[in-house]
C-alpha cells in the first residue's frame, strides 16, 4: 500500500523472500477496502499514499481487524511516528530503509501477532465481576455489554489482567506490546490506558481495575 511503483516492484520482489503471497494497491480507498475485506498477515502502509491517507486507513482499520500494521513514511518528524502509535500502527519505518531491516521488523512483528493468537491460552476467560475478558474471542463486556477496545488497549487490559497486583512499568508494557523499537515513548502508554480506562472504569477519578502504582507505572486491581 505505496504510492511510490518504484518502491512498490521492490518491495514485492524482497516480501517474496519471505514466502509471502504479495498484493499491492496504490491508494488509500483501494487499501482499506482490501484490509477490510482479506486476512493478511501483514500490511506495509505508506503515511502519504492518495485518496484516503495512511493515518485514516489504520485508523479505520483499527475499528474492525487487528491485522499487524507496519507503517511506512518518507517523514522522520516525532510527531508522525507518535501518531503512527496513537492510531494502532505495530511498527514503524521510515524512508530510506534497507531491505534487510524491513524484512527483519516484518518477521518481528508476525512473530508476535502469531504468538497472541495461537499461544497458549491458561486465561482464555477472565472474571472481574461486571468485567468479563474472552482473550480468544477477543471479547470484553462490562455489566454484559460489550466494550468496543482498540488492538492496543484490549492488549494492554490482557496484559495487566492476567497478572493482578503486579506492577508493570511503562517501558516494560511499552516493549511487550509494541515491541522495542518504540523505546521513549512511554507517554502512549499513558494515553491508551487512560482511553482503556475511560470505556471501562465507572469513576475515571476513582478506577477500581486499572491502578497506578506511584513511580513505577500500573496494575491490575489484586482485590477484584
Amino acid at each position: 500500500m505505496e504510492d511510490d511503483l518504484d518502491i512498490v516492484d521492490l518491495l514485492e520482489i524482497h516480501m517474496k523472500d519471505l514466502n509471502a503471497d504479495v498484493e499491492s494497491v496504490n491508494d488509500g480507498k483501494s487499501a482499506l477496502d482490501k484490509a477490510l475485506s482479506n486476512d493478511y498477515d501483514l500490511i506495509l502502509l505508506d503515511l502519504s499514499i492518495p485518496e484516503i491517507n495512511g493515518v485514516e486507513v489504520c485508523r479505520e482499520l483499527r475499528k474492525k481487524k487487528d491485522t499487524p500494521v507496519i507503517m511506512v513514511t518518507a517523514k522522520s518528524e516525532e510527531i508522525d511516528k507518535v501518531l503512527g502509535l496513537e492510531i494502532g500502527a505495530d511498527d514503524y519505518i521510515t524512508k530510506p530503509f534497507s531491505i534487510r531491516e524491513l524484512k527483519a521488523r516484518a518477521k518481528a512483528v508476525m512473530r508476535r501477532s502469531e504468538k497472541k493468537t495461537t499461544g497458549s491460552s491458561d486465561h482464555s476467560q477472565l472474571d472481574f465481576g461486571d468485567l468479563k475478558i474472552n482473550v480468544e474471542m477477543r471479547r470484553v463486556t462490562l455489566n454484559d455489554k460489550k466494550i468496543e477496545l482498540s488492538p492496543k488497549e484490549f492488549d494492554l487490559l490482557v496484559l495487566l489482567g492476567t497478572h493482578p497486583g503486579r506492577s508493570y512499568s511503562r517501558s516494560e508494557m511499552l516493549d511487550i506490546i509494541w515491541g522495542y523499537n518504540f523505546s521513549g515513548y512511554e507517554h502512549t502508554v499513558n494515553s491508551h490506558v487512560n482511553r482503556l480506562r475511560a470505556k471501562i472504569e465507572p469513576d475515571m477519578s476513582h478506577p477500581i481495575y486499572i491502578l497506578t502504582t506511584w513511580g513505577i507505572g500500573y496494575r491490575f486491581n489484586e482485590e477484584i
